[in-house]
């Protein structure tokens, strides 16, 4: 585990790879694994260490991942989506992944809550996947952590390869036409309040998520809020960011870590993040059949959580296509959008496996 404790944070600090959860979570690997540390708590005794007292209180109750939320969503500029709200359509269609990796890992032996915390990761959202597994597999959280937030720093590695085998070069360079058009203030204000009051009526177990990360953009978007907002993207996130890293190694012991069952949590994470990459290309296939205006099925990967490295791999894979290719503001579209439907796909799966 010390070992694997280095990887992460050699992928943090040399490849720069989530370098924000993953050297903290590297370090903590290495600090929990230190046998009568004091950090966690020990056998024998009741004396709880520090991680542990950290982890009741931030992760137990779903609180670091909660207040991420509100930094997330004071981040995102819903503009692009609603300029072209067809986007929403592949923000949905990007999530079919995890629900078919819920299938597979149900197939290979592991029950219903362990596998709709498995297949959560293939939402590419971290505290989405940390916040569900928490609640529904909390022996589960460490291995399902490393995997959301590895498969989320390697998005430009995995889905290149993934697109590739299900378009075609001709499809890659199919242009969209853009026509720019001005999103008002008071609709910019307004989205957040019924995003979130739709999403209630929806999947009132997403509330949570998608209440915190429309608080956020709320903040972002009222104009009268530009100094929470400042401090909720930066000195918020960054200091539960490291909490968050910290406290999930209480987790990644070795005896919790180091079995077949990690291996297989790994490979279905990987699995689930293909699969929602794929699935939101073949959906815009398939919407192609029935459009004389073509879509760019590349779109359709834009809809994943992993916001905006995806929307920024279907622009190069454009240009690398075609030069001339330009198809940024729609993928960002899809992209935010696939923030919105990951989280709402999240409470779907906490109420229907919550039980």
């Amino acid at each position: 585990m010390m070992v694997i404790g280095m990887v992460l944070m050699y992928l943090g600090i040399k490849k720069e790879y989530e370098p924000t959860l993953l050297v903290p979570m590297g370090l903590g690997a290495i600090l929990v694994n230190f046998p009568n540390s004091g950090l966690v708590t020990q056998a024998g005794s009741d004396m709880k260490g520090v991680l542990n007292i950290l982890f009741e209180a931030g992760i137990e109750t779903e609180l670091f991942p909660l207040l991420i939320f509100i930094g997330i969503g004071a981040m995102i500029d819903f503009g692009p989506l609603l300029q072209n709200p067809f986007m929403f359509l592949f923000g949905a269609a990007a999530q079919f992944g995890i629900f078919f990796t819920i299938i597979v890992a149900v197939m290979f032996g592991f029950n219903l809550e362990q596998a709709a915390s498995i297949g959560i990761i293939g939402a590419a959202d971290g505290p989405t996947s940390i916040f569900v597994a928490n609640a529904l597999a909390p022996d589960l959280l460490g291995p399902i952590t490393v995997a959301a937030y590895s498969y989320m720093a390697l998005v430009p590695i995995i889905q290149p390869i993934a697109i590739k085998l299900v378009t075609t070069e001709k499809e890659r360079k199919i242009r969209m036409p853009y026509k720019a058009s001005q999103v008002s203030r008071i609709t910019l204000i307004f989205f957040p309040v019924i995003v979130t009051i739709v999403s209630g009526f929806i999947a009132p177990a997403s509330l949570p998520l998608v209440g915190f990360l429309m608080f956020g953009n709320l903040l972002r978007e009222c104009g009268v809020l530009n100094r929470l907002s400042q401090t909720a993207q930066n000195e918020l996130v960054n200091l539960v960011s490291i909490l968050l890293g910290l406290t999930i190694a209480v987790k990644m012991t070795a005896d919790q870590f180091l079995n077949l069952q990690t291996l297989m949590i790994i490979a279905f994470g990987l699995l689930a993040f293909v699969m929602d990459t794929i699935g939101g290309v073949l959906f815009a296939k398939l919407l192609n059949v029935f459009r004389k205006e073509k879509i760019n099925p590349m779109i359709g990967a834009a809809g994943i959580s992993a916001f905006p490295m995806s929307a920024r791999v279907v622009q190069k894979m454009a240009t690398e296509a075609d030069p001339q290719n330009f198809l940024l503001n729609f993928s960002i579209g899809a992209n935010v959008s696939g923030q919105i439907a990951s989280v709402i796909a999240g409470g779907l799966i906490l109420a229907y496996f919550g039980g």
